[in-house]
């Protein structure tokens, strides 16, 4: 386990239009209002693009991501945190539940998904955190790591 300990700094409420990308606005705004890391939440419509619903082989030691396609609007609810990477450049992770009619699934949005009508979007400032993304040589993943 790897862990520090930080404050909460500024809190950041946006709402996202129809169209708008994630995660690029996201980290667009974090580069522009200069937020290296943040919790953040998601409320709203998602509309196309793709999610990561797991790894194709779980046991696999390359990772491959399955990606599943949205297609037209979905409800949906997203937790994620914001870390600077190794370079200093802003990156969400974020997971969503979806929903349309009596489907439902949930997955990452790294790949990048549209927001559909409006996204209420929260950003939670965490300050002196002590963290970011770095490249894990075995998982190909970027992960929160120490600094």
């Amino acid at each position: 386990m790897q862990y520090s300990q930080g404050s909460i700094g500024r809190v950041f409420t946006l709402r996202l239009e129809d169209g708008d990308r994630l995660p690029d606005s996201i980290e667009q705004f974090a580069r522009d209002q200069n937020i290296e890391a943040a919790f953040c939440l998601l409320l709203g419509g998602m509309n196309k693009g793709n999610i990561v619903a797991g790894p194709e082989d779980p046991e696999g030691k390359v990772i491959v991501p399955m990606l599943q396609a949205i297609v037209g609007p979905h409800e949906a609810a997203a937790v994620g945190t914001l870390f600077n990477d190794e370079k200093g450049n802003p990156a969400l992770h974020m997971h969503a539940s979806l929903g349309r009619g009596e489907t439902s699934r949930t997955g990452c949005i790294r790949p990048g998904v549209d927001i559909w009508l409006v996204g209420e979007f929260i950003i939670v400032e965490i300050l002196d955190s002590g963290m970011l993304r770095k490249k894990d040589p075995a998982s190909g993943l970027a992960l929160l790591s120490t600094k």
